[in-house]
């Protein structure tokens, strides 16, 4: 079978796809025998890691012609991820799958395809995660609207949802554990919604909309099982819960201290299941990290963190994130980071501060924030001429990152590209991409956290 397999390797890639489509249920192994292979268009390393449970099992390296694969006496029935740096994507093997890939990284979960025995429901699922992604993008203005207007567009978008969820499940016919995951991806997208509308609403309208709600608004939440092992490291069922807790705890400042000792406390008394409970008492902790850089309150945080979480590598890598955000106080040095402008040169940002700048951060893959961000800074700079404002991109390659300049005019904005992001992460905890520094002309830092779009935004340039 491998040796088959490998063969088709060097077919070409439609070809390829078309025999292993063609051939998807000839084959019949006995025990937990599974293939799992493909081809990467435009890679940005050599390799391709298997994990379970956010653990590499499998480290698996490309050819001369970028493809792979690789085959497995004995897997585990259950969803798996598959990364290639910076990106990763889930992959869901039933016994004896033999699973190919095809994907570009340009755009990396848009032209992701699976083939072979298997293949339909991951690409169900694939289909289903694009979907919910095109979903969250365009609602982003949804949350300004009313309650009904609200309620009836989201109902609406479910509905269709579920109807193309129960058309491909009797399609495909997949197992009660693959289910398990498809109707927690449908399911955890529409309850994050219902849960960030009271808060988002308030914090953009600054209208309460608590008394308008139903009832039975959050009846689904006693349906939920908060303590499946096998949702532990689930995006959308993660994803929901820190929408959750946001909500509970929801109050005029979201980013105090009592706030989020109260959402641990909450997580504490819900979760049961250890492994869940560390996972978002982690995640809980990661983001008020990010908030605020105030040393006592941190101080005070970490101490309560630290009493209910269990997990000391967990716990080792918060409080190294700590001591990182500190070292992005207000006054301290901006540390040097790797950077080039277009012309590939080496530069040192503190080289080229003549003024106090805004330092935002930008990705190809995101292009509706990428634009506007760019949008945003040249308004900016047009209104507050004292300032200036230096985009970073932190695309994989500075090839991606120059054919995208290319292609658009930005206007008012110093261009850099950074060549080392995990040292750009680690230096300047960079995790969210809405994430703006002001640096001063000196090259202290004057605000290391805010984001280009918060209302109260321009006040930090007066």
């Amino acid at each position: 079978m491998i040796a088959y397999l490998k063969k088709l390797l060097f077919l070409t890639p439609l070809t390829t796809m078309a025999l292993l489509c063609s051939c998807n249920q000839e084959h019949k192994e006995d025990g937990y025998v599974a293939y799992f292979g493909g081809e990467i268009i435009n890679p940005n390393s050599k390799f391709v890691y298997l994990c379970k449970d956010n653990e590499v099992i499998d480290t698996i390296e490309l050819d001369s012609k970028n493809r792979f694969l690789q085959k497995y006496d004995s897997l585990a029935p259950g969803m798996y991820t598959f990364k290639h740096d910076p990106e990763y994507q889930y992959i869901y093997f039933d016994k004896n799958d033999s699973l190919m890939i095809r994907l570009n990284t340009n755009e990396f979960d848009s032209s992701l395809t699976f083939c072979g025995r298997g293949d339909e429901k991951n690409n169900f699922l694939m289909e289903l995660f694009l979907k919910n992604e095109d979903d969250r993008n365009a609602s982003f203005d949804l949350f300004d609207k009313d309650f009904l207007t609200y309620s009836k567009a989201i109902d609406k978008e479910y509905n269709a949802t579920k109807a193309f969820y129960l058309r491909r499940q009797t399609e495909v016919n997949w197992s009660e554990d693959f289910d398990l995951y498809a109707k927690n991806m449908m399911d955890m997208h529409y309850f994050s919604k219902k849960e960030m509308y009271p808060f988002v609403h308030k914090r953009r309208t600054s209208e309460s909309v608590c008394s308008f709600l139903p009832k039975d608004y959050y009846s689904f939440r006693k349906n939920i099982d908060y303590n499946n092992e096998k949702l532990t490291n689930f995006s959308p069922f993660v994803r929901y819960l820190t929408s959750m807790l946001n909500n509970v705890t929801c109050s005029e400042n979201d980013k105090s201290l009592d706030n989020n000792i109260k959402k641990l406390q909450i997580a504490d008394s819900i979760f049961t299941n250890v492994k869940i409970k560390n996972t978002i008492l982690n995640n809980i902790a990661f983001m008020y990290l990010l908030e605020d850089q105030n040393v006592m309150n941190n101080k005070a945080f970490l101490e309560k963190y630290f009493k209910l979480s269990t997990d000391k590598e967990k716990q080792k890598e918060i409080k190294k994130i700590g001591e990182s955000i500190q070292m992005l106080a207000p006054n301290k040095p901006l540390l040097k980071v790797d950077l080039i402008d277009t012309q590939e040169k080496p530069v040192d940002i503190k080289n080229i501060l003549t003024k106090n700048t805004v330092v935002f951060f930008w990705t190809s893959e995101a292009k509706s924030h990428m634009n506007l961000a760019h949008k945003r800074a040249s308004e900016l700079q047009a209104r507050f001429p004292n300032w200036n404002f230096i985009s970073i991109n932190i695309d994989d390659s500075p090839t991606k990152w120059k054919e995208t300049l290319s292609k658009y005019s930005f206007k008012n904005t110093t261009e850099l590209h950074a060549t080392n992001f995990e040292d750009l992460k680690e230096k300047w905890v960079i995790t969210k991409i809405h994430r703006v520094m002001l640096v001063n002309a000196n090259g202290t830092i004057k605000n290391g956290f805010v984001n280009l779009f918060d209302a109260q935004f321009e006040s930090y340039l007066k």
